[in-house]
C-alpha cells in the first residue's frame, strides 16, 4: 500500500487543506468594504450565523505555529485591541438586519485566555449585545492551560462558553523543548477538571504528527495521555514545516524532522489508536465520540467544513472579527487587514477592515461544494448535489473527467457516484485538488501527509 501512494505523489505532493474553496492564496484586493457591507445588509432578518472572533497575543510565541500571532509581555495593547474589537462590532450592527441570532460563538488565536477577567467579560457582553446567542447555541474557547486561572475559567464560564478547545501537540519533553511548546500532562489535566467543575462538558484536543524528534513510540504515548482526558473529539494534524511563511519555524532543526514515509506511520499509530478506544473517525484529521456533534453530523450527512475543520455548523454566513479573519457570506470571502495596526487604523477611521476576498462564480460554488463533501465524506452523490445546487449533473459530473486515470485503484467512479475507496484516503486533498479549477504555487501549502 506504501509503494502505491508513493507511486501516486502522496509523499511529495504540497496541497491546501481545503478549508475553504477557493483557498485564501486565491484572495484579491478587488473585494473591498463597501461590497461587503453589501453582503452583510443581505443577511435574511432572523437568520442565524456564527461569529469568529481573532486575538492575535501569544505571551510566548510557540515556534511550530504557523497563525498569524505576534509577543505580548504586557496587557496594554490587548486592552486597545479589545477596544477595536468592539468598534468593528458596532460596526457591524449598523449593517446587520433585524433578529440575526449567533449559532456558533468561537474565540481563537492567538491566546484569548491571555484576556483578563475585565476583558473577557467585556468583549462577550459587546458580541452578545450585537448578536445574542441562540437556543442551544455553541460558544466555544481556545484554552492555553499555561495561560489560565481559575478568575478566567470564571468569567469564560459566566460569559457562556459551553465548549473548549486545548492544544496539546505533544507531551514529550524533548518535543515541547525543540517546538518552543512547554506544556505538562499535569496543567493540561489541570485545565480540563477545571473547565469540567464549571459545566463545560464539550471539550475539544488537538495533537500534531511529523514534529520533530517524534517516533511512533513517543506519539502512541502522548495519544494515550490525551485519551486519559477524555475529550469528546479530537484534531489530528500534520504539523506544516513553512518556514518560509512562518520566520519562527527555522528555529526547528529540518534534520530532526520525520521523512514523509515517517509522517504516514505516525498518522497511522494515532489514527488507530483513536478509533481502538472508540472513537469515531471524522474526515482526514478528526475524531469524535460517537455521541459528539460531529459524530452525529456524520451521521446524518450535515457534516460540514470551514476555517474552524470539520464542524457541525451549517449556518450560510461566517463573519470574522478581528486583525486577519476571514467571513463566509453567500456572495463571497471578505478576509480583514493582516497587521494589526493596519486593522486598527481601518476600524478606528470607521470603516470595515476587509483588505482582500473573493466573489463566488457560480463553478466556485458548485467546484467548493464537491470538495467540500469529498473531503467530509470521501464520497460525491453527483445526482444530489445537483438537486441540491439546482445545477446540471453532467456539469458536476463532467469535473470529475480524467480522475480514474489520475488516481488509478483508490477510487471509483460511476455513472452519479463518486467514492473514494479506503486505501485511498490518505490522497483525499490530493483527489480534492482535481476539482481545484485555480493554479497554485506549492510553496504556499503544506505536505499532502
Amino acid at each position: 500500500m506504501v509503494s502505491q501512494l508513493r507511486q501516486l505523489g502522496l509523499f511529495d505532493a504540497r496541497v491546501p487543506r481545503y478549508t475553504s474553496y477557493p483557498t485564501a492564496p486565491q484572495f484579491s484586493a478587488r473585494s473591498n468594504a463597501s461590497e461587503v457591507e453589501g453582503w452583510i445588509r443581505a443577511i435574511p432578518e432572523g437568520a442565524t450565523v456564527s461569529l469568529y472572533v481573532h486575538i492575535p497575543f501569544c505571551r510566548r510565541l510557540c515556534w511550530f505555529c504557523a497563525c498569524r500571532t505576534q509577543g505580548t509581555s504586557t496587557l496594554s495593547p490587548v486592552v486597545a485591541y479589545v477596544e477595536t474589537l468592539k468598534a468593528e462590532l458596532a460596526l457591524l450592527a449598523e449593517l446587520l438586519p433585524k433578529g440575526v441570532r449567533l449559532e456558533h460563538l468561537h474565540w481563537g488565536g492567538g491566546t484569548p485566555t491571555l484576556l483578563e477577567p475585565g476583558l473577557i467579560r467585556d468583549l462577550a457582553g459587546a458580541v452578545l449585545d450585537v448578536v445574542p446567542l441562540a437556543e442551544a447555541a455553541q460558544f466555544s474557547v481556545e484554552i492555553d492551560p499555561s495561560e489560565i486561572d481559575e478568575a478566567r475559567l470564571d468569567a469564560l464560564a459566566a460569559a457562556g462558553m459551553n465548549r473548549a478547545s486545548i492544544g496539546v501537540q505533544d507531551f514529550d519533553p524533548e518535543i515541547q523543548a525543540v517546538i518552543g511548546r512547554q506544556q505538562s500532562y499535569e496543567i493540561t489535566r489541570d485545565a480540563v477538571e477545571g473547565l469540567r467543575a464549571r459545566g463545560v462538558r464539550s471539550l475539544n484536543m488537538d495533537i500534531l504528527y511529523g514534529l520533530p524528534y517524534q517516533t511512533t513510540g513517543r506519539i502512541a504515548e502522548s495519544v494515550q495521555q490525551v485519551l486519559s482526558l477524555s475529550p469528546d473529539r479530537v484534531a489530528l494534524y500534520g504539523y506544516a514545516h513553512v518556514p518560509w511563511m512562518a520566520k519562527r519555524q527555522s528555529l526547528i532543526p529540518t534534520d530532526a524532522l520525520p521523512r514523509p514515509e515517517e509522517r504516514l506511520a505516525l498518522c497511522e499509530t494515532a489514527q488507530q489508536l483513536f478509533i481502538w478506544d472508540g472513537y469515531t473517525e471524522i474526515g482526514i484529521d478528526h475524531f469524535a465520540r460517537p455521541e459528539d456533534g460531529l459524530a452525529t453530523a456524520q451521521r446524518a450527512g450535515r457534516l460540514r467544513r470551514n476555517f474552524q475543520g470539520y464542524t457541525e455548523d451549517t449556518s450560510e454566513t461566517l463573519i470574522g472579527i478581528g486583525a486577519s479573519s476571514i467571513s463566509r457570506y453567500r456572495q463571497g470571502y471578505a478576509q480583514n487587514a493582516p497587521a494589526t495596526s493596519a486593522y486598527q487604523g481601518a476600524v478606528r477611521g470607521g470603516d470595515l477592515a476587509v483588505r482582500k476576498g473573493h466573489t463566488f462564480s457560480t463553478e466556485d460554488i458548485q467546484r467548493g461544494r464537491i470538495i467540500e463533501v469529498l473531503m467530509c465524506d470521501f464520497a460525491v452523490d453527483f445526482a444530489a448535489l445537483a438537486t441540491e445546487l439546482d445545477a446540471p449533473s453532467d456539469t458536476l459530473r463532467h469535473y470529475a473527467d480524467g480522475i480514474e486515470e489520475a488516481f488509478p485503484g483508490v477510487l471509483r467512479l460511476g455513472e452519479t457516484l463518486l467514492e473514494i475507496l479506503p486505501e485511498g484516503r490518505p490522497l483525499t486533498r490530493m483527489i480534492a485538488r482535481h476539482f481545484d479549477a485555480y493554479a497554485m504555487a506549492t510553496s504556499g501549502h503544506s505536505t499532502a501527509i
